[in-house]
């Protein structure tokens, strides 16, 4: 018999909270199966199992938070082969990959008995499938040799069934100002949806794309997919509801942090998890960097013109295009000119750090609390590079999944509060960085053209930076020159 405990997920948190068991006393598991999804101070992660067994006990309920090296679970003897005695030690994991060592130690034991892994990249916890062989972490698919499917129960088959990705969040503020669904990418593969039994066949479809379904009480079983390999998509869901709620509707019910107690008229919720990291680092933020902010309200019907004819580009056919996408060029464009909006004030040290490349943020409010993944290194981006990371980061945070390193490093934010109708904000500066933008709602509105009153698409940006190191006019130039690239797209050309 063997417990597992509580491993620390990377970037040297303390505890977690266990938010939901994928598996039940008395379930059958194997290696890298799914057993329980934590939440941390910074994001939901799934932890796969390092034994194959049968599950013996539970040791922590759901919604309790433990600090790091707490037994969780315990796993017995399989049907198949022996457990290992003891977990990996916490010495034995890496920070990139915490579950490396554990999957190694038992990657004799598992060819041994020819037991069928779950498909499971551990560097990402979030990304689950089912493959149709061995799948250990270190060795790739194309150096595995064929293996013998070993025979399973049915009611281990239908265990493995419910260990698909299920997201509960849905985050928002991060896409482009209609909510229309972003590119469908197959969700399993149709080979896993086939390994089930006819009554527990799943529909293709991504995380939050179920949770609408769910949502807007749509059976997924009666949709006939039109995205890659059958895939259902955001489109097809939310065609299939009759008389529905408009999107913004949709995503105001989706993204609701608690249920309210019936009959109660006032009641209490935890700070704890993402939420209570969120409000340390704004605290710390707005109480130790002078803050200014600074607006412009500019005439954006050139980006949306722009952006419909990349829309109608055959490069652009597979990626989500949207005013967000311009947004951030222009911004790291302006960067060039103005070095210091991507620099930061180290107190400690008493200097500025400046910063040749540009990790930039993307701030996402979810149920759990704002979480602001960044594209990596998005300066060395073309356009429809660009498109892309920020298309995969969207999906990432709409499922719940983002990881912490994803969150970290971030050298300037983008807050798309346009999303909820919103015009315009002052917001914080994100805790390491000098400055956050805010791109209000582009909304059709009278506007002077040549003496004359037309209509024309309007919209407002919003630059908080610290003012101790970046004074009225370099935060001045820096949104001068942002706003010049919206108002015409062709000015990047001068950059």
């Amino acid at each position: 018999m063997a417990e597992f405990k509580l491993p620390d997920v990377g970037e040297g948190l303390t505890e977690a909270e266990i938010v939901t068991w994928k598996v039940k006393e008395g379930d059958t598991v194997v290696i890298n199966q799914i057993l329980v999804e934590i939440e941390t101070a910074k994001s939901l992660v799934e932890l796969p199992s390092p034994y194959a067994g049968v599950v013996q006990r539970l040791m922590v309920p759901e919604g309790e938070t433990i600090p790091v090296g707490t037994p969780i679970i315990t796993i017995g003897d399989a049907l198949d082969g022996p457990v290992p005695n003891e977990p990996a030690g916490p010495t034995e994991q890496t920070e990139s990959d915490p579950y490396l060592a554990m999957a190694e130690k038992a990657g004799a034991e598992e060819q041994a008995r020819e037991v069928l892994a779950t498909d499971i990249d551990l560097s990402n916890p979030a990304a689950s499938g089912s493959g149709e062989g061995e799948s250990l972490v270190g060795r790739m698919k194309a150096d595995r040799g064929a293996t013998r499917r070993a025979r399973k129960s049915a009611a281990a088959v239908q265990t493995q069934a419910a260990f698909e990705p299920m997201g509960d969040t849905a985050p928002i503020g991060l896409d482009e100002q209609d909510e229309s669904g972003g590119p469908a990418v197959p969700a399993t593969s149709a080979a896993s949806a086939a390994s089930v039994g006819p009554g527990n066949v799943r529909v293709l479809a991504k995380p939050p794309v179920r949770k609408l379904a769910k949502d807007l009480g749509v059976d997924l079983n009666s949709l006939v997919g039109t995205g890659p390999n059958g895939a259902v998509t955001r489109d097809d869901v939310q065609a299939a509801q009759r008389g529905g709620a408009t999107s913004y509707e949709t995503v105001a019910r989706t993204t609701s942090s608690y249920d309210v107690p019936a009959g109660e008229r006032e009641w209490r919720e935890p700070i704890k998890g993402v939420r209570k990291m969120m409000g340390q680092a704004m605290v710390q933020s707005a109480f130790s960097a002078p803050h200014v902010t600074e607006w412009v309200t500019i005439d954006a019907t050139r980006t949306m013109e722009f952006v419909e004819r990349l829309k109608g580009r055959r490069e652009f056919r597979d990626v989500r295009v949207s005013p967000l996408l311009v947004l951030a060029r222009a911004v790291m464009l302006a960067m060039r000119r103005t070095p210091e909006i991507n620099s930061w004030w180290d107190d400690a040290a008493q200097e500025v750090l400046y910063k040749s490349y540009v990790n930039l943020g993307i701030a996402a409010a979810t149920p759990r609390g704002l979480v602001v993944p960044n594209v990596k290194d998005a300066e060395q981006l073309s356009l429809l590079e660009l498109a892309g990371a920020l298309n995969e980061l969207v999906e990432v945070a709409r499922s719940g999944k983002t990881q912490p390193a994803e969150m970290s490093g971030g050298t300037f934010t983008i807050t798309n509060v346009g999303v909820f109708g919103i015009d315009s904000g002052t917001p914080i500066i994100n805790p390491g960085e000098s400055a956050i933008l805010a791109f209000g709602a582009i909304r059709k509105q009278p506007w002077v053209v040549d003496d004359e009153v037309v209509v024309r698409q309007v919209t407002t940006l919003a630059l908080s930076f610290d003012h101790r190191h970046i004074d009225g006019e370099r935060g001045s130039r820096f949104l001068a020159d942002v706003a010049g690239i919206l108002e015409d797209p062709a000015a990047a050309l001068l950059y």
